[in-house]
C-alpha cells in the first residue's frame, strides 16, 4: 500500500472564472487515479491545502510527523513546486527508513491539459521502484531530494 498525502499546491487548485483566481476546494487525487487507471493499492490523505509558496515551517513539521506517524514505508506527496525541495529536505532530516516521493504539477489539473495526472503516475511508479530516501518526481524523473531545483526560466525540474 502506498499513502498518499494531499498537501495542496498547484496540483489542486481550481480556477474562478467570474474572479480569474485560483483557490482550494478539494483533491483531484482520487478522480486522477480512477482517470489513470492505476491499480496501485493506495490510500488517500488530504493533509493540508496550502499553496507551497504560504507554506510555513510548521506545516512541514506537520508533513513529517505525519510521515514518521504513517504505517505505511511508501508515501507519495501532492505539493507546491515552488517550495517542494525545501520541504524535501525538512523530511529527509527527520526521516531516513521510508521512501516519500514529492511532486507537483506546473499547470493545475482542473486546466485539463496539467502535468499532474504524469507526475502523479509516475511518482506511484518510483514509490514502488525505488528504495528508502526522499525524492522529487517530476517531468518523469525522480531525483534525490538534495539533487534537484526548479529552473523557473524554463519551467522544468533540473539536476543540480
Amino acid at each position: 500500500m502506498i499513502a498518499i498525502l494531499v498537501c495542496g499546491g498547484t496540483f489542486d487548485k481550481q480556477y474562478d472564472e467570474i474572479t480569474g483566481r485560483l483557490f482550494f476546494k478539494d483533491t483531484h487525487v482520487p478522480e486522477m487515479l480512477r482517470l489513470g487507471r492505476s491499480r496501485v493499492a493506495t490510500s488517500v490523505h488530504p493533509l493540508m491545502m496550502v499553496d507551497s509558496l504560504d507554506m510555513t515551517d510548521a506545516d512541514r513539521d506537520r508533513i513529517a510527523a505525519w510521515c514518521e506517524a504513517c504505517g505505511e514505508d511508501r508515501i507519495v506527496i501532492t505539493h507546491g513546486t515552488d517550495t517542494i525541495v525545501e520541504t524535501a529536505a525538512a523530511l529527509a532530516r527527520r526521516i531516513q527508513t521510508k521512501t516519500i516521493i514529492l511532486t507537483g504539477a506546473m499547470i493545475p489539473y482542473a486546466f485539463g491539459s496539467s502535468d499532474g495526472l504524469f507526475n502523479l503516475g509516475s511518482a506511484l511508479s518510483f514509490a514502488q521502484a525505488l528504495g528508502p530516501g526522499v525524492y522529487v518526481a517530476m517531468n518523469g524523473t525522480a531525483f534525490a531530494w538534495d539533487r534537484v531545483r526548479k529552473n523557473r526560466t524554463t519551467g522544468f525540474f533540473e539536476s543540480t
